[in-house]
């Protein structure tokens, strides 16, 4: 599930709580689309972790540090030089979109004091760190868009900052029944589609949420319903949105039989009532637990992206060696019927006149009369040593492919075991075996130069 409104209206009263009046104490870059600010306050130290990944976008407290680079990036340098020492004056979610915007005070060179901000939008892969000033322009931001990638909006220093309406969707945490009956129940598609597209931030999971807490069937739609359902399911919206505004936030991970994560939430998800229901006190908690196994997963898919490849191809090369031995040991399956040509013809061919094209002969085998070619321009015995020879031979490929076919399937059943290894290796220290092994079966050469080698 990624962030929706509901889960960031849970952060920001979450960093109201933390960070308010604090001060920034430290801005780091770790990767390319991240940050990490320390805050000092009166509540203490806290660490706030901003990603626009594309795949892993999130917004949270954390414990840890991290690692930056010898050599900031830019967009830190410039944060480092207008708000370093800055004082968190506001918090905000506007409109209910997946968007933070931190409100920052400081002073400039010339000892005036003047105010900044900071706005974190969550949307994905277009997710980003835009810093402007009081004026909302564009001073930089962490990812750059131009008029190129998007026709919408251009995200460059020197831009006005707005948020992009591509969807016209309205505030649920400020609707009324009127509004609602409006604008869910005119909609032709299913009540759960027809609320997560009528309303900013509400995602298709807590849309499915409100029609279970309202009884109504995920697959339901409006004219299914009565005046009384109707009205009972804006209420089950309504209260779920009051507890929204009045910050009653209930942050929860839910997980399978397994102990897997599969959905995490600010609210508690009824609809999941069969499976185990992890809650905690804050969405940051949340969050770090159920990305950090998800981040660990796809660095490690990243940094085994070679290995991947490498396993990939060998296992196409040895199916495609499987397919033909298996037609080639097809074409051995009559090798018996050569043997009995040549018994037969060693049986019955005494009286055999010059010439003969054919031997009309009893298969003592099956007891039916069976028709054997021969070659005229050779004798009885010739006809027979002709059939041996082809059953001999088709006998010794039969053999021989037999035990190829065998060494084959091996390697496959061996390369599958290493490409399920890839799949739920969890440490680098996983990947240095698989390759270790990848080399000592002989599938790759050993590392040099820093490149591995396929054989």
């Amino acid at each position: 599930m990624a962030l929706d409104g509901i889960a960031i209206a849970s952060i920001v009263y979450e960093l109201n709580n933390k960070i308010l009046d604090s001060r920034i104490s430290k801005i780091a870059q770790p990767e390319k689309d991240e940050l990490l600010l320390t805050f000092k306050g009166s509540k203490g130290q806290t660490r706030l972790l901003i990603s626009a990944s594309a795949s892993l976008p999130l917004v949270c407290t954390v414990e840890e540090n991290k690692p930056s680079p010898l050599t900031a990036p830019n967009f830190c340098m410039l944060l480092r030089k207008h708000v370093a020492n800055g004082r968190i004056v506001a918090i905000s979610q506007p409109d209910f979109e997946r968007i933070i915007k931190i409100e920052i005070e400081h002073f400039d060179d010339l000892g005036d004091l003047r105010r900044k901000f900071l706005i974190v939008e969550i949307m994905g892969k277009h997710s980003n760190i835009i810093f402007t000033d009081e004026n909302l322009m564009i001073l930089d931001s962490i990812k750059h868009i131009g008029a190129n990638i998007s026709s919408v909006r251009e995200v460059l220093p020197g831009r006005d900052y707005f948020i992009p309406k591509t969807m016209d969707k309205a505030d649920p945490t400020k609707t009324s029944k009127e509004e609602f009956h409006e604008l869910v129940y005119s909609k032709p598609s299913k009540l759960s589609k027809a609320i997560y597209t009528s309303y900013t931030g509400i995602s298709p999971v807590m849309a499915n949420e409100v029609c279970y807490r309202a009884g109504i069937e995920l697959d339901g739609y409006a004219d299914e319903l009565d005046e009384n359902g109707k009205l009972h399911l804006y209420n089950i919206f309504s209260h779920m949105m009051a507890d929204v505004s009045e910050c009653k936030f209930s942050p929860c991970i839910i997980c399978d039989e397994e102990g897997l994560a599969v959905e995490f939430s600010a609210f508690g998800l009824s609809m999941y009532k069969d499976m185990q229901c992890q809650e905690y006190s804050s969405m940051s908690e949340v969050l770090t637990s159920y990305y950090s196994a998800k981040a660990r997963v796809s660095r490690i898919r990243q940094k085994s992206v070679d290995l991947r490849k490498i396993t990939g191809n060998l296992l196409d090369r040895e199916r495609k060696k499987l397919e033909l031995q298996s037609k080639q040991m097809a074409d051995t399956k009559d090798r018996d019927k050569y043997r009995i040509y040549g018994e037969l013809i060693n049986t019955y061919g005494y009286n055999l006149e010059a010439g003969a094209r054919h031997l009309d002969a009893l298969n003592y085998y099956t007891n039916e009369e069976i028709r054997i070619p021969l070659d005229e321009t050779l004798s009885a015995h010739e006809n027979s040593v002709r059939y041996f020879n082809k059953y001999n031979k088709l006998k010794r490929t039969y053999e021989a492919l037999s035990e190829h076919i065998e060494e084959t399937k091996e390697v496959i059943r061996h390369l599958e075991s290493i490409s399920t290894a890839l799949d739920i290796a969890l440490v680098e220290e996983d990947l240095s075996q698989i390759r270790d092994e990848l080399c000592d079966f002989g599938f790759i050469k050993k590392k040099s130069g820093g490149k591995t080698h396929k054989k």
